[in-house]
């Protein structure tokens, strides 16, 4: 375990898992672009942006196994991944909010979430603490998350394809939404006990 922390201190950048994070951050205006063509009266693009999502959630998975196996976690490397996850979400939140696909309480209560979250790091680093680490329950979240956008996407379609479509897409974003949300709590409980020590030593 003092190993793992070691290495999780390393200040290294040009890893191949940060540059796949790098390259992940890179794709998010190119993704929302694709999702918001149709607004502005451009070709549908969403087969597009499915494959910017796709390449987004392969890289995802790439860099922390890449890291894990070549021994290159790095301080970089824990902002940038859930830098990326996080403006996936908000952009993929905004273009689909935009065109309706969403309702404006889901969106609303994501953004609330990550609300929380700014919050309790503001809390944090008032207290010489750094941010939280993604913990599991995070990445479970993300993960149905981002497999319940682009269906959702694709629920924007006529026929059984846009049905079924709908169907596990509404699933996926609702556990995602409880995960996210429960996951959230799990780190104001966190912050309130990091920080708890000092306010009773004030």
């Amino acid at each position: 375990m003092e190993v793992q922390e070691t290495r999780v201190q390393t200040d290294r950048v040009l890893t191949i898992p940060n540059i796949l994070s790098m390259a992940r951050l890179l794709g998010v205006p190119l993704f929302l672009w694709l999702i918001l063509r149709p607004v502005f009266g451009g070709p549908n693009s969403d087969v597009w942006a499915l494959i910017v999502l796709m390449l987004s959630g392969i890289s995802d998975y790439l860099d922390g196994k890449l890291a894990r196996r070549w021994n290159q976690i790095s301080n970089l490397g824990r902002l940038l991944d859930p830098a990326a996850d996080r403006l996936y979400i908000l952009s993929t939140l905004v273009g689909l909010t935009w065109r309706e696909i969403l309702p404006l309480w889901l969106t609303l209560a994501l953004l609330a979430r990550e609300a929380v979250l700014l919050v309790m790091v503001g809390i944090l680093r008032r207290h010489g603490y750094p941010p939280p680490q993604v913990n599991f329950l995070g990445k479970a979240a993300t993960f149905n998350l981002m497999y319940a956008f682009p269906l959702l996407l694709l629920s924007d379609t006529s026929g059984w394809l846009g049905t079924l479509a709908a169907i596990f897409g509404w699933a996926f974003a609702g556990w995602g939404t409880t995960l996210y949300w429960w996951a959230g709590i799990l780190y104001v409980v966190q912050v309130r006990r990091l920080v708890r020590p000092d306010n009773t030593a004030d």
